[in-house]
């Protein structure tokens, strides 16, 4: 073998070298705690899937797993701060479709890059998203709503706290030809607070957020974003009965950084997946209203990629502005 073709293969050598160091250095993981850092604030889904997780991790891998909330320019503090964390396997990701498929499309800027800079680990769950009104809304039903938005052009408001809220909001105002305000917050139960208060007359949000409030009669639901009705609301239709196509799922899933040791993440992948084969976690999930879906690194990548062009597309449709 020559020089020329020596020095060809020397990036490939030093970094096959390097990631030999890398996974010798955490053949013994997790040996101190982990920090999972979570794009969205406490009480939001995203938090309450992380926190069960980083609960559930702790036990089987006798390690600290912190939820750390990173909140703010939706979600992409968070996925900033880990995007460029050192890949160790100390730092970890909770987040959902927001900071890895829409926000993209809904950010002229981003710092960070949802496929180049992060390993996908697991996909954890899917959740619908619920339509909620203020009790004083004087509509019962969707297409009431309808009426009453058509009866008042740009008088009505809807919330938001993530993509996941944000773009249903919209593709409804499209679907259904309407004219309301869009009111946008840092978080889910900001924005749910001020839609029980009455500031606010309308949102969608996520099941885990919103379905506790549905219950306690401070917001009414009057429809879902599922095909089929959620098992938990089976008198709540879906608002593809009204407008038929609309469906919209928001997902949870588990990252790290890019240039994690493979060891770790085949070891978080593994660990992941008998979580969610748990029928206690299993329960606790469906009680939240959420799928448990768990999904090799591999199959996450392809996914995270397809929904990336899936909620670019619909973003563009429904005439949201990147700001």
């Amino acid at each position: 073998m020559n020089r020329r073709q020596l020095l060809s293969l020397a990036p490939g050598l030093a970094a096959f070298a390097l990631n030999g160091q890398a996974m010798a250095q955490t053949s013994n993981w997790p040996s101190r705690p982990v920090r999972i850092v979570v794009p969205f604030g406490a009480g939001s889904g995203n938090d309450i899937v992380a926190r069960l997780m980083a609960d559930r991790l702790s036990r089987k891998l006798g390690q600290t797993f912190i939820v750390d909330n990173r909140v703010g320019a939706n979600g992409a503090i968070g996925a900033d701060v880990v995007a460029h964390s050192t890949p160790d396997g100390y730092t970890l990701f909770i987040t959902t479709n927001t900071t890895q498929a829409a926000n993209p499309s809904l950010m002229k800027r981003l710092n960070y890059d949802p496929i180049k800079d992060f390993t996908p680990i697991s996909r954890l769950a899917n959740t619908p998203a619920l339509l909620v009104v203020h009790p004083s809304v004087a509509a019962k039903t969707l297409p009431e709503l309808i009426a009453l938005a058509k009866s008042k052009p740009g008088k009505l408001s809807y919330a938001s706290g993530s993509a996941g809220t944000l773009v249903p909001g919209a593709m409804l105002v499209h679907a259904a030809h309407i004219d309301m305000l869009s009111v946008p917050y840092k978080t889910i139960p900001q924005a749910l607070n001020d839609v029980i208060a009455g500031q606010v007359e309308m949102m969608f949000t996520d099941m885990a957020t919103g379905l506790p409030q549905v219950r306690a009669g401070k917001v009414r639901a009057i429809g879902i974003s599922s095909a089929q009705p959620a098992a938990l609301l089976p008198d709540v239709p879906p608002i593809a009965k009204t407008l038929p196509g609309f469906e919209l799922l928001a997902w949870y899933a588990l990252y790290a950084p890019r240039g994690t040791p493979a060891n770790v993440i085949d070891k978080l992948n593994a660990e992941t997946r008998a979580i969610l084969a748990d029928r206690d976690v299993q329960e606790r999930f469906s009680a939240l209203g959420l799928e448990p879906m768990s999904s090799s690194p591999q199959e996450l990548a392809v996914f995270g990629r397809s929904e990336l062009e899936k909620w670019g597309r619909l973003i563009k449709a429904t005439g949201i502005e990147a700001e």
